[in-house]
């Protein structure tokens, strides 16, 4: 019996039917064109052995008396058979169809007296280029139970990185017995409601004086820009209020949904040539299309629009099931018309945003005491919505982008091997798209969540992304050229076996890894 954290619970609060509050991926998967089986069957099957390794597929939600504090995951054995759900599609579909199929099935909300997670397994797609049958699988998850990299963790558990399943029994541990009866219940909801309270009075010195430190940066940062001024330059990387566009709007209950792939080698080409991270070019990417669709359809905002941007505070090696985030902003330069310098714009940006991180990740905690909050986030919630606040006050961001590492080798699930991995995200009010991007194998995925009244042409989003792609690809080198490698001789080349600047993958997942 664990209670949910203050952030984790906020997102069963603030859930309504235009904001369902549940994550996943459009994943298509591969299968030999021998294959005569059911795929739904074997998935049914696979997802049964790895239950022991996929605790957070095992639980679900227990309520406090009067709702008058965070509820507490308790044990659940899942129906396999209503959580694994098979949908036939008509013969020959294609990523188009999967795409309607994700519209279509996004806002419809979780069973809260379940577990809160549920699969579709989709069939009768088109045949790969070698014959190969080919079938499809669409989760959710509940945002209260995982986020970006909970879900990784997740995927360790039930993925594999080969074909025949990996043996899991020395991995398996046997469930604990947990007394829930009301007593325990509340006694332990009472415990957890004390230490958090002294969680917030031993964090107020720490928060003060990040807040002091913020307080002196965004001074030296007006001061920085009234310097500019006078010398006639410009301040690119100032963060403000974000312009009002079509995004910023109350969302309706109505999704749009789009996936697209980009070829990973190039995505990291442009990041060497350009001396930038990889998340730098995804902002870049994002810019760039978001450029093209607003010129396209309208109007174009003359100020930069304004991207949310979540950043994990979680600790390395914590695959803890819940959610450790906070979030930032950085302008994405679409006001500039030149690729060059908004480039240039772009990296400036992203560099004001990262030396903020460390206060950004101190100011938002993870946990908070819930005494009374339950009933009065869902009020609040209910009310912002009836009374279309969104559409009303000035919007911080227009878009949320989010950018999640992923393996860079191939996984498989019941034999089939996963060929693309679209993450699908969530829409709130006043930010009417989310694109989500995850890095998978040879390719960079990009899941674009849309509100369908906001902006119902999503697909023509993931068109740019394309476009966006190439003309980045056009730009010259901007990079100081490295500088030569020393001469590697016989002696010293059983030291050093790796290429001279040969990009890094990724390692395996240390529970993949040891399947290997």
């Amino acid at each position: 019996m664990k209670q949910l954290s203050g952030l984790d619970a906020s997102f069963l609060y603030m859930e309504t039917p235009e904001m369902p509050m549940h994550v996943g991926a459009l994943h298509l998967f591969e299968l030999p064109a021998s294959y005569k089986g059911s795929f739904v069957a074997d998935v049914r099957r696979h997802i049964g052995s790895r239950l022991p390794l996929a605790k957070v597929l095992c639980r679900k939600l227990a309520w406090m008396p009067f709702n008058l504090a965070n509820p507490v995951w308790v044990d659940a054995q899942p129906d396999l058979a209503q959580h694994i759900v098979g949908i036939k599609l008509p013969r020959g579909s294609g990523l188009a169809e999967l795409d309607e199929q994700v519209s279509r099935l996004h806002p419809v909300l979780l069973d809260r007296e379940r577990p809160l997670w549920k699969f579709h397994v989709f069939e009768g797609l088109a045949s790969g280029p070698d014959k190969e049958k080919r079938v499809a699988l669409y989760t959710q998850l509940h945002h209260a139970a995982v986020d970006g990299q909970a879900a990784i963790a997740l995927a360790q558990a039930i993925l594999d990185v080969q074909a025949t399943p990996r043996n899991i029994d020395h991995e398996a541990r046997p469930a604990k017995k947990l007394d829930i009866g009301l007593a325990s219940l509340l006694s332990g909801v009472l415990a957890n409601q004390l230490q958090q309270y002294g969680k917030l009075v031993k964090a107020l010195p720490s928060t003060v004086g990040a807040l002091s430190q913020m307080a002196e940066k965004g001074a030296r940062s007006v001061a920085g820009r009234a310097v500019a001024q006078v010398r006639g330059g410009t301040a690119e990387a100032s963060i403000g209020l974000a312009p009002r566009t079509r995004l910023n709007a109350s969302v309706t209950a109505g999704r749009a949904f789009a996936g697209v792939s980009l070829p990973i080698a190039q995505v990291k080409a442009l990041r060497r040539a350009h001396d930038a991270t990889l998340n730098d070019v995804v902002l870049m990417l994002c810019g760039g299309a978001l450029r093209r669709h607003f010129l396209q359809h309208g109007p174009l905002p003359r100020k930069s629009m304004v991207a949310a941007v979540p950043v994990s505070t979680r600790a390395a090696g914590d695959t803890t099931a819940n959610n450790q985030a906070s979030m930032t902003v950085v302008n994405l330069g679409t006001h500039i018309a030149d690729p060059m310098e908004r480039l240039r714009y772009v990296q400036a940006a992203s560099a004001a945003m990262k030396s903020t991180l460390g206060s950004v990740k101190s100011l938002m905690p993870s946990d908070f005491p819930s005494l009374g909050v339950p009933w009065l986030m869902s009020t609040v919630t209910s009310l912002y919505g009836k009374a279309r606040v969104a559409d009303r006050i000035p919007p911080i961001a227009n878009v949320v982008i989010s950018n999640v590492p992923g393996p860079a080798f191939p996984l498989y699930m019941a034999g089939a091997k996963m060929l693309t991995n679209y993450p699908a995200s969530i829409v709130v009010h006043g930010i009417a798209l989310n694109i989500t991007v995850q890095s998978y194998d040879e390719s960079l995925d990009f899941g674009l969540m849309a509100c369908a009244k906001a902006m119902p042409e999503v697909a023509e989003l993931a068109d740019h992304l394309q476009a966006s792609l190439a003309e980045l690809l056009a730009l010259p080198a901007t990079a100081k050229p490295v500088a030569p490698v020393a001469k590697v001789t016989p002696s010293s080349a059983a030291k050093r076996r790796t290429r001279p600047h040969a990009e890094p993958r990724a390692k395996a997942p240390a529970k993949l890894a040891a399947a290997r």
